[in-house]
């Protein structure tokens, strides 16, 4: 799910080490699980936007310390912080989870393997995306351990561009939404709707619920 004497100069340095910090294998060669860098993530889409840490702080709310503690993989962001970043950033959440290289494939295909998605936890929920392997991709599908058990969890609706497939896998959850009442949903359970309409996810099963979306983009 965003310091500078000479904004431009430092941005272009700060754009080179990227370059020589991506990855050169592919992440379907790791043998292990790895985190999603969120952190990276937001210095991609802050760069993007040719936003010193400062402009950041000033657009998302954020203090430039914990700014640069998120990029730099030394704090994980409550949920509260990544709505500021989004908001800020003028993006959706879900591109908080998506990356953005050029794909010069014509025939793509992704496979994920039970328990090796991409994971990042939150206060509220579990993620673990899928088919991280492909960019540029038009849906974002991740699967979620709902941890929050209370609508007061949340600070405000969550809201983003696209429409959103949301199916529960196992347990219970009860699915709120800005225009209608409050929904009980269970295995096997789902619902389409609007993601710019305000919504939330608690579970209310005895074991926190695991539900899989695919997001729009």
């Amino acid at each position: 799910m965003p310091d500078h004497d000479n904004p431009s100069s430092i941005l272009e340095q700060e754009r080179e080490i990227e370059r020589e910090n991506q990855r050169d294998s592919h992440p379907q060669a790791e043998s292990q699980v790895t985190e999603l860098q969120l952190g990276k993530r937001v210095r991609e889409i802050r760069l993007s936007h040719n936003l010193t840490l400062e402009e950041a702080s000033q657009r998302t709310g954020l203090a430039r310390s914990t700014l640069s503690k998120i990029e730099n993989e030394q704090l994980s962001p409550t949920f509260q912080a990544v709505q500021k970043l989004a908001k800020g950033l003028n993006i959706d959440i879900p591109q908080l989870f998506a990356t953005t290289h050029e794909s010069r494939s014509t025939g793509r295909r992704d496979i994920t393997r039970a328990g090796e998605g991409r994971t990042h936890p939150t206060p509220t929920y579990e993620h673990e995306i899928l088919a991280s392997a492909l960019t540029n991709k038009r849906m974002l599908p991740y699967k979620s351990i709902v941890r929050s058990r209370s609508f007061d969890d949340y600070p405000n609706w969550v809201r983003h561009e696209g429409e959103e497939f949301l199916l529960v896998l196992s347990g219970k959850v009860r699915f709120f939404s800005e225009y209608y009442q409050p929904v009980d949903l269970e295995a096997g359970d789902s619902s389409y709707y609007d993601g710019s309409m305000g919504h939330a996810l608690i579970s209310i099963s005895d074991e926190d619920a695991e539900v899989l979306w695919v997001t729009s983009s």
